[in-house]
């Protein structure tokens, strides 16, 4: 088949996937919302859980017949299980593992086009079967010929390009049409947020620029967060070679058990890695921070730079995004007011770093952004660990109509950088529960109220600077004061921290 043909066929083809799965999708959720369950509350929760799962299931099967973004799409929806009913994110999981591989062929194609030489020619060995494939590229070892260096090489699926375009309208038709169909469960923020991130990260030479940069930001921290991010040896807009380093995953505690890595030092080093990122002025916030781009590797605490036994491998710098400096400060003092258990503080920050209104959506967003339930977050529980009931209470909640419209809603209106840090909250917080440390909760938390009160210090002396003269009596006194009230809230995170470690030896 001609070229112009076959892409007019394929296209029409990934049009008509969509077009079928859609309004199969409507018509699941078309019979349930306007059914009469005569003030059955229990009927229709359970009604409403079965077309989450028959609609989920339909979505799936023409994700994975379109591939390419369509399976990142899937990805993000997997992602976020602070926010979407579990039938929806269950159902995505398997994406994760479900992407096209490119034969040796069409990569020797693309680089040449893109290297400009064969790829025999840069490398003495490639292996052709890849470590890790993903929706937009996969990765493959090999060793550079000039120097004899193994390196990571990161090559795009070929065809992405040419049909992103038509994909992300499609996308947006169909969240489109949903807002019209459905007004309560509006999903366009979906659409808005692929169409904002996808052409970054079909540019590789972005990734690199993140990495070497993410890299230097990173470097005098390493004593603290033991982070290492492969070096960039090579970019091209869809080739990628990067040093090679390889690790067990974030979560295989038999790897830490074998070379004595302490689970509580590594949780302590994540957080480190991710508050950075969030409070830090001038740093990036990774935007696909999942247990598959970390890993966790033993190092000689002797050589090491960061004078640990380990060292937490960051990969996959596509995107990043920089929150405002007004946002922080705002976050900073949501959280600390929820270490004051001081509900009106709590919400007035809320209402001005994610533009939520009225309790109950209140209620709800406190709940997605700590991952614990209202009342845990209301009454000051959230330094302790999560249980079954809790999680279970959780759920049932998001899957009632009332409040997964309220969800919905809260989505469509908040700052996308919150989505963000909504999902990184949740990498952690499922770490802390995964590696099991009994110190995993009130440690991170600890240590996130750290660095709020070091955003608040910073806050409160830029406000002395500009209200006041240099080297005046007021400035002085006001810089004094601010000085004085961190150290306070310090002293008061030391003593909390002493509190839980010798409650956790007295349980013990």
């Amino acid at each position: 088949m001609h070229d112009g043909a076959r892409h007019v066929y394929d296209a029409a083809r990934r049009v008509s996937v969509v077009a079928v799965a859609t309004a199969r999708c409507f018509q699941i959720y078309r019979h349930v919302l306007g059914a009469d369950f005569g003030g059955d509350a229990a009927g229709r929760h359970a009604a409403l859980a079965e077309a989450h799962l028959a609609a989920a299931r339909v979505a799936l099967r023409a994700l994975e017949e379109n591939g390419g973004i369509y399976i990142k799409l899937g990805q993000h929806v997997s992602a976020l299980t602070y926010l979407l009913p579990p039938q929806w994110t269950e159902t995505m999981t398997p994406l994760q593992d479900r992407c096209p591989r490119l034969s040796l062929a069409e990569i020797e194609l693309m680089f040449r086009q893109d290297m400009g030489v064969p790829l025999a020619e840069y490398f003495s060995d490639f292996d052709p079967q890849p470590v890790g494939v993903a929706s937009l590229a996969q990765v493959h070892i090999a060793t550079l010929r000039a120097t004899g260096e193994r390196v990571a090489v990161k090559v795009q699926h070929p065809l992405l390009a040419r049909f992103v375009p038509l994909d992300v309208y499609m996308t947006r038709t169909v969240f489109g049409l949903m807002n019209r169909v459905f007004p309560e469960y509006p999903m366009a923020w979906l659409a808005d947020e692929l169409q904002n991130s996808i052409y970054v990260e079909l540019d590789f030479t972005n990734e690199a620029a993140n990495a070497q940069r993410t890299a230097a930001q990173f470097a005098p921290l390493r004593r603290r967060t033991a982070l290492r991010v492969p070096a960039v040896v090579s970019a091209e807009k869809r080739v990628l070679v990067m040093e090679y380093v390889a690790g067990a995953r974030l979560d295989d505690l038999a790897y830490m058990e074998k070379h004595g890595i302490r689970t509580r030092d590594v949780l302590a080093c994540l957080s480190h890695v991710f508050n950075s990122m969030i409070f830090s002025p001038g740093f990036g916030l990774h935007c696909d921070p999942h247990l598959g781009n970390l890993a966790i590797r033993a190092a000689d605490p002797r050589s090491s730079t960061t004078g640990r036994n380990f060292e937490i491998v960051l990969y996959d710098h596509g995107l990043y995004r920089y929150i405002p400096l007004q946002m922080q400060r705002d976050y900073a003092h949501f959280w600390l007011a929820i270490l004051d258990n001081d509900v009106p503080r709590m919400k007035h920050y809320v209402e001005k770093f994610s533009g939520v209104l009225g309790d109950q959506k209140f209620r709800i967003f406190a709940s997605a952004i700590t991952g614990r339930d209202p009342d845990s977050v209301l009454n000051y529980d959230i330094s302790k660990a999560r249980d079954d009931k809790e999680l279970l209470n959780i759920q049932t909640q998001l899957n009632t109509p009332e409040v997964l419209e309220d969800l919905m809603a809260i989505l469509a209106s908040m700052p996308r950088m919150v989505l963000l840090i909504l999902k990184t909250n949740d990498l952690t917080r499922n770490l802390d529960e995964t590696l099991n440390h009994p110190l995993g909760p009130e440690r991170t938390f600890l240590i996130l109220a750290n660095y709020c009160a070091s955003v608040v210090y910073r806050e409160a002396v830029d406000a002395v600077g500009r209200a006041s003269a240099a080297y005046s009596w007021a400035r002085m006194k006001g810089t004094v004061a601010a000085w004085l009230a961190y150290r306070k809230r310090l002293c008061s995170l030391y003593f909390l921290d002493a509190a839980v470690f010798v409650r956790n030896i007295v349980r013990a």
